[in-house]
């Protein structure tokens, strides 16, 4: 089990470190959450440039759907409030790369919040396009 656990913790590190380069070679100040993965009170990454900052909660997940559990999806709206920074939910998807979801685009069941992948591709919001908003 520990394997497992460990197995999905390096692939997830992984891509938040392939996140933050891409920010940086296009000059924005980054930060990864120290307990980045456990820690529910803060995204996983922050990235500021010129007076605009985007906060990230980081997944890499190759299932046809990804949840956030209710009260980490809580904790990311008032991340978003007090900031006012967009908040999106990172998704990279191997062989497909990233999908970025706002947190309003997700919808609520009895235990998480999920986004199907087939409505993330819809959206087509890549790293480029929230560059330019």
């Amino acid at each position: 089990m520990f394997g497992v656990f460990l197995n999905r913790y390096v692939k997830g590190a992984s891509a938040e470190r392939e996140l933050i380069g891409m920010f940086l070679e296009r000059g924005y100040s980054v930060m990864r959450s120290a307990g980045s993965g456990v820690n529910s009170v803060s995204p996983d990454i922050i990235s500021y440039k010129n007076g605009k900052g985007f906060a990230f909660e980081c997944k890499a997940w190759d299932k046809g759907s990804l949840s956030i559990d209710i009260e980490k999806f809580e904790c990311l709206m008032r991340w978003k409030e007090n900031t006012s920074m967009e908040t999106f939910i990172a998704w990279k998807v191997r062989r497909s790369g990233w999908f970025f979801v706002r947190l309003e685009e997700m919808g609520r069941n009895e235990m998480s919040y999920t986004v199907t992948k087939k409505n993330a591709i819809a959206l087509n919001r890549r790293f480029d396009t929230i560059l330019l908003k």
